[in-house]
């Protein structure tokens, strides 16, 4: 090991040795600091400005300078985002090497804060047959008489006797249990059997409640469902951001990660596992508070993710599914015992991981396939998961194809200057009066609109929901045409140029932020927006050609992000091809309705195999007509394509851009 340099990050307050050559993004990672990183290193989301203080601290004992980082000046890459209103100092964490002792202020923009996660369960409608289930067994306690038969054997037998059930085999830790359960249960025990196969718990007496835990590992955020396995019920729900986002925003930055570190792989794994770990002690808190083990109550756990965070929590190395042609190591499901990952339920306890599709396709769009039941439907469905990575369904009873297509970025507020994740003080929600261009907005942690707030709004920035929010109202306002490009002269403060001489609009003074300055969308995050929604069109009408649809019947918006964008602002966007606002239809967190559904009936398991292998996966990327279906998509709502349903709303609503609609 090198030298060491001492680090200080305030507010937060977090310090600690650092090795030289470190930049100041790993510091703040390695020492838990708050702090964005959007693009996962690669120097080009511009979200990881912090301040270099200079002097000498005697209270700390150290002297930080500017001439402790290298390189000393800002480069190219840093000057793109670092502007004069920024103050002095500024620098962007991922682009400084530490050379010396170093305090470094995080401004309020740059800070990560905690994610708001909204994946609430919702109410399934299935026939409980689940994996793992309980089974009481009395015995006669045993005399001199029954030397010749084992506890082991005697429990085999009794279950095969009373339940019907053969051939069982006890896991080794689970047999560990038996011989002081039976003694101290006065001969009588509950055994946990999972899929009729393997006893994996012994316990004394008469146990009724068999709890399971469903998990959804999405890019930015986890989520746990515990659910009472013999009525079906969620009991409690836990979520936490992602402790892999510190590592890279998407899938790709997590891959580079990987590539990149040689720890990189291990790190990221030991964050997840850490991370479920954390759900696992919150979920089980409402139903088991004695003991050094409480989560060893959860007997099975089902696990659905994207193909890249299937790979990292495994252990697998993700470089492959990162190139050409994005072969994954495994597609068909997998049971693994708990203890092998280090997860701290029961240890005998198997994780049942769904299947992957193909390619990005993974066990999360298996739950949302298995989950929606398209496959049973007459119905042309459109299903939307629209995450970090879109991933897209369409299909009926007769066909399903499915795809993925690169979206995430500024839909999670990466690429947006003004861009943050749905934490307290960003902008959820956005309206526009069509006269007067003034804005109306509401902020997380706040119970109404800006305008009917009195004091300070402490608006931070605007997520993913408010970015589809502002851009079509901008749109329907008159403020932004179909091409994306702003309207000048429209009489309105709220329209103007910036430093730069681009037009930008400013939907919050800075007397409204805790951030004081003037949260605007400019003409460049409304690029990166038609970037995003155009892949997403495009992979939608490749689908439809290949597939010979010509029109939808019902789309269905997936996803915690799908759940909380507006169903007009999306098709006001063009997200998706015209169809009545009535049929656009917000289901969810599916891909966890998935994964619950494989925890309560073993058969939604088999079909999740048998559906992932039926379903036609589609590579839009390599398709020849992909870049001029994209070009096409960028328009708003889109370049050629009709949209009658859209206009004839928008005409009701006197939307000055319902004139510029084809119907």
């Amino acid at each position: 090991m090198g030298r060491t340099f001492k680090v200080i990050f305030q507010p937060a307050g977090r310090r600690g040795e650092i090795e030289e050559g470190t930049t100041i993004l790993k510091a703040a990672q390695r020492l838990g600091v708050d702090l964005e990183a959007l693009c996962g290193d690669k120097k080009v989301c511009g979200k990881c400005k912090v301040r270099i203080e200079e002097g000498y601290f005697e209270k700390d004992n150290m002297e930080s300078r500017m001439s402790h980082i290298t390189p000393q000046e800002p480069t190219a890459d840093e000057l793109k985002h670092i502007k004069p209103e920024d103050g002095p100092g500024i620098r962007l964490a991922c682009s400084c090497e530490i050379h010396g002792d170093l305090k470094v202020f995080v401004p309020e923009r740059s800070r990560a804060g905690k994610q708001v996660v909204r994946k609430a369960a919702k109410e399934l409608i299935i026939a409980l047959d689940p994996a793992v289930k309980k089974y009481v067994l009395t015995f006669t306690p045993p005399t001199l008489h029954d030397m010749t038969t084992g506890d082991y054997e005697r429990v085999i037998s009794r279950i095969d006797e009373i339940y019907g059930i053969k051939g069982l085999k006890f896991d080794f830790e689970a047999l560990l249990q038996l011989q002081d359960a039976l003694r101290n249960g006065d001969w009588t025990i509950t055994v946990t059997v999972w899929m009729d196969k393997e006893i994996i718990k012994v316990e004394p007496g008469h146990v009724d409640v068999c709890y399971g835990l469903a998990v959804d590992i999405g890019t930015t955020t986890c989520v746990g469902y515990l659910c009472d396995m013999s009525t079906g019920s969620v009991i409690n729900t836990e979520s936490i951001m992602n402790p892999q986002v510190p590592y890279g925003e998407d899938v790709m930055s997590r891959i580079t990660y990987a590539m990149t570190n040689p720890e990189g792989l291990k790190t990221m794994q030991d964050a997840i596992i850490t991370g479920l770990n954390e759900i696992i002690d919150k979920v089980v808190s409402e139903i088991r508070k004695d003991g050094p083990h409480p989560g060893h109550a959860i007997d099975d756990l089902t696990i659905v993710f994207n193909t890249a965070m299937h790979h990292i929590f495994l252990g697998l190395n993700p470089v492959y599914i990162g190139r050409s042609p994005f072969i994954p190591a495994v597609q068909q499901s997998l049971d693994i015992k708990a203890r092998d990952l280090g997860l701290k339920i029961n240890p005998g306890a198997f994780i049942h991981v769904l299947p992957i599709e193909a390619g990005f396709v993974g066990a999360d769009n298996v739950g949302v396939l298995i989950a929606q039941e398209q496959y049973f439907q007459d119905d042309m469905v459109l299903i939307i998961d629209i995450g970090t990575n879109g991933e897209l369904l369409l299909g009926n009873k007769d066909r399903v194809c499915s795809t993925s297509c690169a979206t995430g970025p500024a839909f999670e507020g990466a690429q947006i200057k003004f861009g943050m994740r749905a934490a307290p003080g960003a902008i959820e929600k956005v309206k526009i009066d069509y006269e007067t261009k003034e804005p109306r907005y509401k902020v997380i942690g706040k119970a109404d609109w800006h305008t009917h707030i009195e004091g300070k709004i402490n608006a931070k920035g605007i997520c993913g929901s408010a970015i589809i929010d502002v851009i079509a109202e901008m749109f329907k306002a008159g403020i932004i045409d179909k091409s994306g490009k702003f309207v000048s002269d429209l009489g309105t403060n709220r329209v103007r140029k910036n430093a730069e001489g681009k037009p930008e609009y400013v939907l919050a003074w800075a007397g409204e932020t805790s951030i004081d300055q003037d949260i605007t969308v400019t003409q460049g995050d409304v690029r990166a927006l038609q970037l995003a929604k155009g892949a997403l069109y495009a992979g939608v009408k490749l689908m439809m050609q290949k597939m010979g649809v010509t029109k939808l019947d019902r789309v269905e918006l997936a996803g915690a992000f799908g759940s909380h964008i507006d169903r007009e602002a999306s098709l006001t966007l063009g997200l998706f091809p015209d169809v009545p606002i009535d049929k656009v239809v917000v289901v969810g967190n599916a891909a966890g309705d998935g994964s619950r559904m494989a925890l309560l009936n073993k058969n939604k398991r088999k079909e999740a195999d048998e559906r992932a292998r039926w379903v036609e996966f589609v590579e839009i990327a390599t398709e020849p007509t992909f870049e001029k279906e994209f070009m096409q998509a960028m328009h708003i709502p889109h370049m050629k394509d009709k949209f009658p349903n859209l206009k004839a709303l928008l005409e009701g609503q006197k939307a000055p851009a319902a004139a510029g609609i084809k119907g």
